[in-house]
């Protein structure tokens, strides 16, 4: 479980390429109540540059962004 946060649902994104990082963020976070934690597994580069803009942008809370040390981070996203 990452730092003190307890994540009510997780996606991971490793497998697609911006634009569709955004989308199938977005459509996971379209699942949670206001309130619920997210944690999106994405790939270094691109999506961590412009997913947790996006997801700002939408009105959501990043709450931190986790280097897994495998080329891969975990952004952790509060539902706005």
């Amino acid at each position: 479980m990452p730092g003190d946060c307890v994540v009510d649902q997780t996606v991971d994104i490793t497998d697609v390429v911006c634009p569709v990082t955004f989308v199938k963020a977005k459509v996971a976070l379209e699942e949670l109540d206001d309130g619920q934690v997210l944690s999106i597994r994405m790939n270094d580069g691109e999506p961590v540059r412009n997913v947790p803009r996006s997801i700002r942008d939408e009105g959501h809370e990043i709450l931190k962004l986790i280097d897994n040390g495998d080329s891969t981070f975990s952004l952790i996203v509060r539902k706005g």
